[in-house]
């Protein structure tokens, strides 16, 4: 059982006390991600999240580093288009450092102009990465072509010309301006005491409430995308619009996601792979948002399989659509989604981690077995009628990149 603590000035704790654990995860999750900036700020929630290990008022870069290692545990952070998060895992015995180190980071940071200079060059370095890495840089090309015109479209990462402009104070500006109570969460799970709880009580209660930059609304249009690119393989992704990470059906997403392409037993995987040989990689996965989302199939082959492969796949969603799952993928598709649950539940960073995202992104915190509730109870019915409702061609969207055709040749496909 979690408990939840909600402070006068907006922001909320989670805390989970597990049983004979002897470590502690710690997490603060904020609701600024890269779709809450405009298009000029494009990069800045991920450049600060970078800023936030180069110093604060307090410590050096170097210090950090120190006192990191020296708990001996893990201190790191990540940022998405819907939040940020910094986190840490520790012993028991370390964990008021741990807090101290985090919250030191997250609200006295210094943003020295020096330190914005290298470490924009570190995530240039960190922008051509993702340029290097065909099957990002295809997922990248499609949700900007899905989710044009809106911030959902633009890279977390950011461009060289939206990060050229950002200056320490800019940056620090923007971090008090959407590093707001109401939209912060922390999470607790494992060892502590209560002592240690009202040490996170207080640190956030210094912070002073205020309104959180509204985001803006984004929703998938189908679309089609070929970039040309200089790679043995060319990268696939074939995409329809599903339910949002707010749908009630979240969970029986998750088991059609699962059952068509989540594992070596999906039909995917057997089919394009084992069966015709077609390819090295192809699976389904679910990118879901507030307000909008998509189900994705990925594949990369040779450009000789390559319609071979997309008529493949074509097949694999037809054959669902007109028959559904059958009672042995569903059975089978439930079984392993339960066991990732439980075994993940054993993780005390996992634990964290479902306690804070849930709390700041779906508003409140599914407990272990509403979630396998909510796995037994779906049937054959419901996931065809899911797939039904998913599966339209016309409003499918293509993404490619390699030694790829005209967008045109993969509209025409699409159109049957």
């Amino acid at each position: 059982m979690y408990q939840e603590l909600t402070l006068s000035n907006g922001a909320r704790i989670l805390l989970e006390r597990v049983a004979g654990a002897r470590s502690a995860a710690l997490g603060f999750f904020v609701g600024a991600g890269s779709r809450h900036e405009s298009a000029v700020e494009n990069g800045a929630a991920h450049f600060i999240e970078h800023m936030l290990f180069k110093g604060t008022a307090r410590r050096s870069a170097a210090q950090l580093a120190r006192d990191m290692d020296a708990i001996g545990g893990q201190v790191n952070a990540y940022t998405t288009k819907e939040h940020t998060c910094f986190y840490a895992r520790s012993l028991d015995r370390h964990l008021d450092q741990a807090l101290d180190i985090l919250s030191d980071m997250l609200f006295h940071s210094r943003f020295a102009q020096k330190d914005v200079e290298m470490e924009r060059s570190v995530i240039l370095e960190e922008i051509g990465m993702y340029e290097d890495a065909p099957d990002d840089l295809v997922s990248e090309r499609l949700a900007a072509a899905v989710y044009k015109g809106s911030p959902l479209a633009r890279p977390i990462l950011g461009t060289q010309s939206t990060l050229a402009p950002m200056t320490g104070a800019w940056l620090d500006q923007w971090r008090r301006e959407h590093y707001r109570p109401g939209v912060l969460v922390a999470a607790l799970a494992g060892s502590f005491t209560d002592s240690q709880v009202d040490k996170l009580k207080d640190c956030l209660s210094a912070l002073e409430p205020g309104v959180a930059p509204v985001q803006k609304p984004a929703a998938y249009r189908p679309a089609v995308t070929a970039r040309k690119k200089a790679i043995e393989q060319n990268h696939l992704i074939l995409a329809f619009p599903s339910p949002t990470y707010l749908d009630p059906r979240r969970r029986q997403l998750q088991l059609l996601n699962a059952l068509l392409g989540g594992g070596c037993s999906s039909r995917l995987f057997q089919e394009v792979r084992e069966k015709r040989g077609l390819c090295y990689t192809v699976y389904s996965y679910v990118a879901d948002h507030q307000d909008t989302g998509l189900l994705g199939i990925y594949t990369a082959v040779g450009k000789e399989q390559e319609r071979q492969a997309l008529d493949t796949v074509r097949d694999v969603v037809e054959r669902l659509l007109q028959e559904g799952p059958s009672q042995e993928e569903l059975d089978r598709a439930r079984d392993q989604a339960k066991a990732n649950l439980l075994m993940g539940a054993e993780s005390i960073q996992a634990r964290m981690s479902h306690l804070g995202a849930s709390a700041l992104l779906y508003g409140r915190v599914q407990e272990t077995e509403e979630i396998i509730s909510l796995y037994d109870s779906a049937t054959r019915a419901q996931l065809r009628d899911l797939a039904r409702e998913i599966f339209h061609w016309d409003l499918a969207s293509l993404s490619a990149l390699g030694r790829v055709e005209a967008g045109d040749q993969y509209r025409r496909w699409l159109e049957g």
